[in-house]
């Protein structure tokens, strides 16, 4: 009897379901857990049509032996292959054969409404080039990420993709030269660069209209990185850099103020170097120089209390009127409430 009454709501439940919209049940189905798509599959041709749009729309990080299977697959059918929006690629702690790299860019071949990718590799495999796994790739990418080192041919594949709005480059800047036309890249807004030098900086950034960087200051590069960023063809707006020097703070925020006074939010940790209250204190004067800038993080290692944080806080939110939220090394979230600077908990 129990098992009656449980079959006869669960029909109740999937009629009601079918009376919905077609775009109703996607966003339902949407709702639903990777593990909790098969079963809608095999319900009927009508959830399977539209729970296989769902399954294939985005291609998370996928243990090997699964990611085999799935670019397999993505190469056998077309029809799956056309429904593909995102993938996500990460054998960062695996050797690649070359048979899988082929595999791989096969598959990208047949992604044809592929709009965002990301393809990290293990160090290992990133000694010699592997952008030409990104030659297969026809579809008009937005965002791209990759660990690829960054050499003649993976400049050669950027200047292929004239919708791209969002790069990351994680891989390695080699001493060959890294040119991409005037005309690559014509709507580039966010770029983020792990290891690249400033001459791959200024590649990306030249004549481009980037407002949102993330970069790396290694201590053989000076300040040249912040010069790059001058080459933009709109003010920068949000900027992120780790410092693996041990410039001071009191050095580095008037450098980067000197550059972009626009900036609307600023975040810097820096790993070396050291800090103390008064030092931090004697910065802002500094920040007043910025004109717009609304969100600041500044992690380093130091030994000020919360006390200490909180008077800076009042120091910087004082000298720059415009700040919103001041995130220092504590952790704690700083933000002016009736006139005076607190932090939760």
């Amino acid at each position: 009897m129990n098992k009656r009454r449980e079959d006869s709501k669960m029909a109740a439940g999937y009629f009601r379901l079918m009376a919905f919209p077609v775009e109703i049940q996607d966003l339902i189905f949407q709702e639903l857990e990777m593990a909790e798509l098969p079963p809608v599959l095999r319900v009927n041709s009508h959830f399977n049509s539209i729970g296989t749009r769902i399954l294939y729309r985005i291609i998370p990080e996928l243990p090997m032996k699964r990611c085999i299977a799935c670019l397999k697959v993505l190469c056998a059918t077309p029809t799956n292959a056309a429904l593909v929006r995102k993938l996500s690629i990460d054998w960062s702690s695996h050797r690649i054969v070359a048979n899988l790299f082929r595999l791989l860019r096969s598959t990208l071949s047949h992604l044809s409404a592929l709009r965002h990718l990301s393809i990290e590799l293990s160090p290992q495999d990133n000694h010699y080039s592997l952008a030409w796994l990104l030659h297969g790739c026809q579809s008009r990418l937005r965002t791209l990420g990759t660990s690829i080192r960054c050499d003649p041919q993976l400049a050669e594949v950027l200047e292929t993709q004239p919708e791209l709005v969002e790069l990351c480059l994680r891989g390695f800047q080699t001493k060959q030269p890294f040119t991409l036309s005037d005309g690559a890249m014509p709507r580039l807004r966010m770029f983020r660069a792990v290891h690249a030098g400033p001459a791959v900086i200024s590649s990306v950034v030249r004549g481009r209209p980037v407002e949102g960087i993330s970069l790396s200051m290694f201590i053989e590069d000076g300040f040249l990185p912040l010069d790059a960023l001058l080459l933009s063809s709109r003010p920068i707006k949000r900027l992120t850099i780790m410092s693996l020097d041990n410039t001071p703070p009191n050095v580095l925020l008037p450098e980067i103020a000197n550059r972009l006074p626009e900036l609307e939010a600023l975040h810097v940790v820096v790993l070396m170097a050291m800090f103390d209250r008064a030092t931090l204190q004697d910065s802002g004067p500094t920040l007043a120089r910025f004109s717009d800038l609304r969100y600041l993080t500044f992690m380093a290692a130091g030994s000020a209390s919360i006390e200490d944080e909180g008077e800076i806080a009042r120091t910087w939110g004082k000298a720059c009127p415009t700040l919103r939220t001041i995130i220092l090394p504590k952790g704690k979230v700083w933000f002016e409430r009736d006139g005076k600077w607190t932090c939760c908990g």
